[in-house]
């Protein structure tokens, strides 16, 4: 990849990409392995060198950028986004904690330079070099079976005992009629923009979605968001989504929600984008400067000839069993390519899952995997095992404590006057947990603490009974558990304690 030299952190770029895409690697040549790995983004990359480091002979194949979307287009660049818009809300913010600052005028150019230099110095831990000097072949190349044991790239033939697919996923656009012609952003391409645009459409509330609309409103941008379900992030609790809402709102996003999309036209000079939209019936016209597409993604499957290994695919999606291998036993899947959980710790897990079942004739089963899941805005939306949905279609008992009765979150302004607070509610069927969702500061951090008890099949009474700091976001989890324990006692139970205790004063 050629970088413009006009570009202002053009050596940051060259750092980066000299780690994960080296111009002068050397040229894939034929051999045989232990473990053939397509894909070197999280799952590739963490089975690349769990199994080297275990002794297998292992080769990694990747046709981009090594890092996958999380280094280069997911992860990495957008939390450092959104590091830079906390710190703008945070200055807006000041008066409210007694401090008075001057205007706040975030300075666009600098927010992407500082976010590709952190991108270009966290490269090195997923780069071709630490790779080889694990041991791994690190190859670079579009890769396609020729057989149920082999892969090509270019003239070379790759022989495996076992292989690994871990192409992940990349952005879809809706087609919708106009759309595509409008080469809208992806986050694909997001990340590679030198000036903040002064109206942006964000097509899509889930999580990438409602990220950058918030960020991207703190940087200054006029922001529609368009969702074409009733609520932003439609899979999470209605109530956490209704949070989230208001605070987007209050941050100066225009919310189309329920609202589908008919077409995207050219505008004018000024107004480059024109889209389309119907809610309940009604029209809406959009002009701006940029559109944002951040409405789902599909697999990456179609350069590998997967008839030709026969490997069978589910509509889009590999088929795979509960040990993760595909409809060729000797090929296997981990990631976004194959998992329902797109999440980079997901792939992680998956990975590991795989290099035990492939290698050492494991037994390993993706359903005890317990994976939480957490969209960083602000608040911050958590969740894990049991939703709401099912929650209330199974009859499960619900506990909630809203952060208003949660000294830190009172202490740091996490309930600001006039917003709703946000809350940690439990699911539980008698006791025990089956499912958690938090809403506010540390939601990702304290959710890991319940995906720890879930997987362990703990009780809500444990978490009573579980110390925290004070004062500690984590009290909310105390707290939850205290509620659960007042539930239990009855005025039966409450009658029964009485009696005991006009019988032991006798003593």
């Amino acid at each position: 990849m050629t970088v413009p030299p006009s570009r202002p952190d053009a050596d940051t770029t060259r750092t980066w990409l000299a780690q994960v895409r080296p111009e002068s690697w050397p040229a894939p040549v034929s051999g045989s392995w232990d473990l053939v790995v397509i894909g070197g983004g999280t799952a590739g990359l963490v089975a690349a060198m769990g199994a080297a480091g275990l002794g297998a002979r292992v080769a990694l194949v990747e046709r981009h950028r090594l890092g996958g979307d999380c280094l280069n287009t997911g992860c990495v660049p957008s939390k450092a986004l959104l590091a830079s818009a906390a710190v703008v809300r945070q200055a807006r913010q000041a008066l409210q904690f007694g401090i008075r600052v001057g205007a706040v005028e975030p300075e666009f150019p600098a927010i992407m330079a500082r976010m590709r230099a952190l991108r270009a110095d966290m490269a090195r831990h997923d780069g071709a070099a630490r790779l080889a000097a694990a041991g791994v072949q690190v190859v670079f190349g579009d890769g396609r079976f020729t057989g149920p044991r082999t892969l090509q790239i270019g003239p070379a033939t790759l022989q495996f005992r076992r292989a690994l697919i871990a192409t992940g996923t990349r952005p879809v656009v809706p087609p919708v009629p106009g759309l595509a012609a409008l080469e809208p952003l992806t986050t694909d391409t997001l990340f590679d923009l030198q000036a903040c645009p002064a109206r942006l459409l964000v097509i899509g509330a889930g999580p990438a979605g409602c990220e950058m609309a918030q960020a991207f409103a703190a940087f200054g941008s006029a922001v529609t968001l368009v969702e074409v379900a009733p609520q932003v992030l439609p899979r999470e609790d209605p109530e956490a989504s209704a949070v989230l809402a208001e605070a987007l709102v209050a941050e100066g996003v225009t919310l189309a929600l329920g609202a589908r999309l008919t077409s995207a036209t050219r505008g004018f000079a000024d107004r480059p984008h024109e889209v389309r939209w119907h809610t309940d019936g009604k029209e809406t016209v959009w002009t701006g400067d940029a559109v944002l597409v951040a409405a789902g993604r599909v697999p990456n499957l179609e350069p590998l000839d997967l008839p030709a290994a026969g490997v069978k695919v589910d509509g889009a999606r590999l088929r795979v069993d509960d040990r993760l291998r595909t409809s060729n036993r000797r090929i296997f899947a981990a990631g976004d390519v194959a998992s329902p959980w797109r999440f980079t710790h997901a792939a992680d897990a998956t990975a590991r899952l795989v290099v035990q079942n492939a290698l050492f004739f494991g037994r390993r089963s993706v359903a005890r995997l317990v994976v939480p899941r957490c969209t960083w805005t602000d608040p911050e939306i958590a969740h894990v095992g049991v939703g709401h949905d099912q929650a209330a279609r199974a009859g499960l008992e619900t506990v909630t404590v809203s952060l208003a009765d949660v000294d830190r979150a009172v202490l740091d302004g996490a309930t600001p006057a006039g917003r709703t607070a946000g809350f940690v509610r439990l699911h539980h069927r008698r006791g025990r947990l089956t499912g958690a969702t938090i809403v506010g500061p540390h939601a990702g951090d304290l959710i890991a603490q319940l995906s720890r008890h879930l997987q362990a099949d703990g009780t809500l009474g444990a978490l009573s009974a579980t110390l925290a700091p004070y004062p500690a976001y984590a009290d909310a989890l105390r707290r939850a558990g205290d509620a659960w324990q007042r539930s239990r006692l009855t005025p039966g139970v409450r009658r029964m304690f009485a009696r005991y205790l006009t019988l032991w004063r006798w003593f």
